[in-house]
């Protein structure tokens, strides 16, 4: 092995084959860790986003966080019993783009799939910065290297999901669990505190530098909503679960939001009821943990949990945008690679492209959640009221037992959703929201481009009505072999064919291979080869473990040795594009397998290029 080869399988582990993918789906309890992290980990900064907008209408208005969390509350409920609809009516995966392209439109679709793509993106910035800043509200003095643990985070975030989905699993249990417990063990002393006649000291007077207006109001509650981001993960992940996966998902939501909802509420109320006022350089849950625990060990043992969940609550993006981008990929709107498995049966290639958004996002921002919040919830909302509209569609078009009463939960899913997100493009658009509705319209053009992009290579590239041509016999079976070629064929196109016309010029033996890495019609394959190329032999390699190259570069070492002393030509067609970056939207498989063969010490290696 390589010394990078050797490198990747210390951290990530030994590769995985396909039929191991069974294995690496998540029971309930793990299930709620891995996707579920993003959601119950805003009730530390919900309340808290909450209170920073009605301060400033002065200290008398904190009292609203009350009624204002009882709406979120209720919204949490109307869009909980939505996508349970929703994994009901899509027990392969319901996630907004495929419900919403299905039933009402591309476009839609696409826009619902932008929405989400960069709702992940945020949040893992978001997820990262606030576990960042409970940080250095403990430990004061690492403020100086909030930029460094951001980045640091993200990198081991990503690590930990490069070692696939149960790896991911068993690392999120412990921390979403214990913050968990910590936060019920924080409201339900404070509860006791309070019945038992404690008293706390009264909100000092803080003059308003804002009127009280029902913008101000809508603009608190707006803020409040992030509290529902992440809750669509469970409807994207439902093959992540164990079988009877849409029944375990259904079930995980409801647990998932039921814990939520009471840690909202409860962290919500003794805010209130201790005259919590948020403080630079201190969060809300802070300030809590302070009063109620001191600042003994529970407190720190709360900050910690805090803290490991905000990290880790990244991980539902790291879950599912690489499910989103795989989906995207193989419907041609993101580049192929994204739709292939890596060596841990996970979309490495997505969780990669996630990471490297996040960190810039978190340099831009310096790290700051305060500044990354304003452009949140707006992708989360948008998707929430695409899916539950297309739910309704659903439903009066298949008028399955039932459907009136599940077409109305959708609907006022819809209804509420889509109130609920023009309320915050309305408050926060001049605080930074216009950014994502700038941002949708433009992921949407760039899915189209790269869409038509592949189209006209498909047409290029196309063999359909091309007549097969007829070739004399290479050599006769008497004939003594001097020059043997092996061609290596991905998909049978118009490059393909020039290469095995290229090699019929030089050769008097050839054999042509291809692998499966589980994605090949092989029945079809085989019949197009014999139309087309009948007088050439076809040999498949199957790959268990979804890799090109191994194969490959194994079969031409032993090709090569049946044919020692002679010179074999390896002939590998390529694509040569117009520009350098359409190179992105290709694998690169031919420069990977060059220098495998490089290693493997192939003297003769032939590039056929084919100008698209």
């Amino acid at each position: 092995m390589s010394l990078y080869t050797r490198i990747k399988r210390s951290l990530l582990g030994k590769p995985l084959p396909t039929s191991a993918f069974a294995e690496e789906r998540l029971s309930n309890a793990a299930g709620l860790a891995v996707l579920s992290s993003d959601a119950l980990s805003s009730v530390a900064y919900a309340t808290e986003e909450i209170l920073l907008v009605l301060i400033l209408a002065g200290s008398n208005a904190l009292k609203l966080s009350l009624p204002i969390g009882g709406a979120i509350l209720l919204l949490l409920t109307v869009v909980t019993l939505s996508y349970r609809q929703t994994i009901r009516a899509y027990p392969g995966g319901g996630g907004a783009y495929t419900v919403s392209r299905e039933n009402l439109g591309l476009y839609p679709g696409l826009v619902a799939a932008a929405a989400l793509a960069i709702d992940y993106v945020l949040t893992v910035t978001v997820s990262i910065s606030a576990g960042v800043a409970a940080l250095t509200s403990a430990i004061p003095f690492l403020s100086t290297f909030t930029i460094d643990l951001c980045l640091l985070a993200v990198f081991l975030v990503m690590l930990a999901n490069l070692r696939g989905v149960r790896a991911a699993g068993n690392l999120l249990m412990l921390p979403t669990y214990g913050f968990i417990a910590s936060i019920f063990l924080l409201v339900c002393l404070g509860l006791v505190q309070q019945l038992s006649g404690y008293v706390p000291s009264a909100v000092a007077t803080i003059p308003a530098t804002e009127p009280l207006s029902l913008f101000l109001i809508l603009r608190a509650f707006a803020a409040g909503c992030t509290a529902l981001t992440g809750i669509e993960a469970i409807s994207n992940g439902v093959m992540a679960f164990k079988p009877p996966e849409w029944k375990n998902a259904r079930l995980t939501m409801l647990y998932m939001s039921a814990i939520l909802g009471v840690m909202f509420t409860g962290i919500t109320y003794l805010v209130h009821a201790y005259h919590i006022v948020p403080t630079a350089g201190q969060t809300v849950v802070s300030l809590l943990g302070r009063h109620i625990f001191g600042n003994g060990l529970l407190y720190y043992v709360t900050q910690a949990t805090t803290l490991l969940i905000l990290l880790l609550a990244a991980n539902t993006s790291f879950a599912d945008f690489p499910r989103l981008a795989s989906l995207l990929a193989r419907d041609g709107f993101l580049p192929r690679q994204l739709s292939i498995l890596g060596d841990r049966l996970i979309y490495s290639n997505g969780i990669l492209l996630l990471s490297l958004f996040a960190a810039f996002l978190i340099i831009l921002f310096q790290g700051q959640t305060n500044a990354i919040i304003p452009l949140y919830a707006v992708g989360v909302f948008t998707s929430f009221t695409l899916s539950q509209t297309g739910m309704v569609l659903h439903w009066f078009n298949h008028q399955t037992p039932g459907w009136k009463s599940r077409a109305t939960i959708n609907g006022i899913g819809a209804t509420v959703t889509a109130i609920v997100l023009g309320v915050i493009v309305v408050t926060k658009f001049l605080l930074g929201a216009w950014l994502v509705v700038v941002m949708i319209p433009l992921v949407v053009w760039l899915f189209l481009a790269i869409r038509s992009y592949y189209q006209t290579i498909s047409d290029r590239l196309s063999i359909v009505g091309l007549e097969p041509h007829r070739y004399p016999m290479l050599r006769t079976p008497c004939d003594t072999v001097t020059h043997p070629a092996l061609v290596l064929v991905g998909q049978l196109h118009r490059g393909t064919l020039e290469a095995l016309d290229y090699a019929r010029s030089i050769a008097d033996e050839i054999v042509a291979v291809h692998v499966d890495i589980g994605t090949t019609d092989r029945d079809s394959f085989q019949q197009q080869w014999q139309q087309l190329e009948a007088d050439i032999p076809l040999a498949i390699l199957d790959s268990p473990y979804r890799s090109v190259i191994s194969p490959l570069s194994n079969f031409v070492s032993e090709f090569e040795a049946q044919h020692s002393g002679l010179f074999c030509t390896i002939v590998i067609p390529i694509f040569v594009t117009r520009h350098w970056w359409e190179n992105l939207l290709h694998n690169q498989t031919a420069w990977f397998l060059k220098a495998a063969l490089r290693v493997k010490r192939s003297r003769v290696v032939t590039f056929v290029g084919y100008y698209i």
